[in-house]
């Protein structure tokens, strides 16, 4: 069931996602929403998930402007929650996957924008898990718009891919002047609490990052088909069960790189600047310490670069 709630504007990233939000109507409202296509014959049912989510700061209860809801489309089997925010936190959304999981076939389209000025975190509820595919790719495509001085941080928690999987996942940021994105994702490979590793499948993950110059930063990996010799390879991923990734875009990525270094080492990782005002990071090892690990530097920067509390998300911690 397709399912649309409006409080303003649709966000403009749609544009970038081929048609799949439809514009929101100017009131708030709540109606079933019609498929633009016929569903793909399957003998399988498949899901075809979405959010449309945009933040704007406006004036509240006269104590100045604070960043509030602007806009939320959701589609099945997605759903965004609203917890309340820890004092000194600001306006958390909560990404569930009612589902319980992404088979193959499955597809989910994900689109934030934050207006000037807002700032928010979105996080998810649990890991999300990839399951074995009979043959065709799960897909997660996600859409980021920051404009000026907005600060997102995007920090979802782990993605488990297990033996089998075939995952494609696309990342596409657009940042305004002055606008900071904090984002990490991290990879596991296989259910290492069920000594399961990940053989065989097919992984393609790619990120896009434009500023108000153009394009800042692009990344891909793939890898298809035996996984083992490129996930066991010495000069590939060593064995490792996981892999972190942390991007900080706008802000002192110079003072974020010596801040990163100087955390006590859960995992093997580096963080380098690619380019100026970029800090990135990675790490490699056990799936436990690369969690630790990417969240003992989220905590770090949020601190140092957000002007948050130096702690996780609830999220992360129940």
């Amino acid at each position: 069931m397709t399912m649309l709630i409006s409080f303003g504007a649709a966000c403009p990233c749609a544009r970038h996602l081929a048609g799949w939000f439809r514009p929101a109507a100017p009131h708030a409202m709540v109606r079933p929403m019609p498929r633009d296509t016929p569903p793909l014959p399957s003998r399988h049912q498949r899901a075809d998930g979405a959010f449309d989510l945009v933040f704007a700061r406006a004036p509240r209860g006269g104590k100045g402007p604070v960043t509030v809801l602007r806009d939320l489309y959701q589609q099945s089997p997605l759903r965004i929650l609203f917890p309340t925010p820890e004092p000194g936190e600001p306006p958390t959304a909560a990404l569930l996957n009612c589902a319980g999981g992404l088979a193959g076939g499955d597809a989910l389209r994900q689109s934030v924008r934050l207006e000037a000025g807002a700032q928010a975190t979105l996080s998810t509820a649990a890991a999300e898990k990839v399951y074995r595919s009979l043959g065709p790719e799960t897909r997660v495509e996600t859409c980021i718009t920051l404009d000026a001085g907005a600060v997102l941080e995007w920090i979802p928690q782990e993605t488990i891919l297990f033996n089998g999987a075939r995952f494609l996942r696309d990342m596409r940021a657009e940042l305004a002047p002055g606008a900071v994105l904090l984002a990490a994702e991290t990879l596991v490979f296989g259910r290492a609490a069920r000594g399961e590793t990940m053989t065989r499948g097919l992984l393609r993950d790619r990120w896009r990052l434009h500023g108000p110059a153009g394009l800042l930063w692009a990344d891909a990996l793939a890898l298809e088909g035996n996984l083992a010799a490129p996930l066991l390879h010495p000069f590939g991923f060593a064995g490792a069960e996981a892999l972190g990734t942390l991007l900080l875009a706008g802000g002192d990525a110079a003072a974020g790189r010596g801040l990163l270094r100087g955390l006590p080492e859960s995992a093997p990782g580096a963080a380098t600047i690619p380019r100026p005002g970029l800090l990135l990071a990675r790490w490699l090892g056990r799936a436990s310490a690369v969690r630790e690990a990417v969240g003992a530097a989220i905590v770090a920067l949020r601190a140092a670069q957000l002007g948050l509390p130096a702690r996780l998300p609830r999220l992360w911690t129940t």
